[in-house]
């Protein structure tokens, strides 16, 4: 995966605006560096809870470019971001990157990670699934939705 960080890295190296207090004029390189490999490493092993990757790398690094380069930054970002969840997504289902299969995200009473194999498409085994988030749906009741709508209108009428 660190092909995908080292070559934002790369296109971004060169634009990065280094700052006068700095001697060896690498400060600011090495923080967007370990920015990038830090948002591939979370997106790798964090993906579900990793809504928006590229927007969160750029509000990261985007200090450390003038604004001309920020719209160029911004397409790396986001297009080598979209590649590195495209392959992810391309990777088999309960493999992780380095081959083994993925652990539960719980802890024992003990402190120690617990070393059961998670459930299908879930962070924790079937002993901690109760510990696993769950978003239920609400609708809206039509009616309410009416008039919401009928309120709107009425304001921009007015």
């Amino acid at each position: 995966m660190y092909r995908f960080s080292r070559s934002m890295y790369r296109e971004l190296g060169p634009l990065v605006v280094e700052d006068e207090r700095d001697h060896t004029q690498c400060r600011n390189k090495q923080k967007v560096l370990d920015a990038c490999e830090g948002a591939i490493r979370r997106l790798t092993y964090d993906r579900r809870y990793f809504a928006r990757p590229a927007r969160s790398l750029f509000n990261e690094v985007r200090p450390y470019f003038t604004m001309q380069d920020q719209l160029y930054v911004w397409r790396v970002v986001e297009t080598n971001m979209h590649l590195a969840t495209e392959f992810l997504e391309q990777l088999p289902e309960g493999v992780g990157l380095d081959g083994r299969p993925p652990q539960c995200q719980a802890h024992t009473r003990k402190g120690t990670p617990c070393q059961r194999t998670p459930l299908p498409g879930r962070d924790y085994c079937p002993s901690h699934k109760h510990l696993e988030e769950t978003f239920e749906s609400v609708e809206i009741p039509a009616p309410a939705g009416d008039v919401i709508d009928a309120e709107l209108e009425s304001l921009a009428a007015a």
